[in-house]
């Protein structure tokens, strides 16, 4: 099959998940354990990407500045810091780290 046969393939799939969405009874989605549910699959997402991101390169996994940076971001946000403060700390982190190694 060619490179566009399975780009439309992608394209149609695509929509028809998100059509089905909308078959879904308000009901079911109104209810406050949908709402958890969703919220917490949200941040379990969020959480696995920003890991995968900050471990891996190619097909490996390498420990450089930015685990010190999640780290230092981590910190600031328990410290419920504002957020441009937890980013700035991340980006500092991750200077000093590479300004070190």
């Amino acid at each position: 099959m060619s490179l566009w046969a399975w780009v439309l393939l992608g394209s149609v799939v695509a929509w028809a998940i998100k059509f089905c969405g909308y078959l879904v009874p308000v009901r079911w989605m109104a209810s406050p354990r949908m709402t958890r549910v969703a919220g917490t699959l949200t941040i379990g997402l969020l959480a696995s990407l920003t890991t995968m991101n900050a471990v891996s390169a190619g097909q490996g996994v390498v420990l450089d500045a930015r685990i010190g940076a999640l780290l230092a971001a981590a910190v600031a946000l328990l410290l419920r810091l504002p957020f441009l403060v937890v980013v700035l700390a991340g980006a500092a982190a991750a200077a000093l780290l590479r300004l070190l190694s």
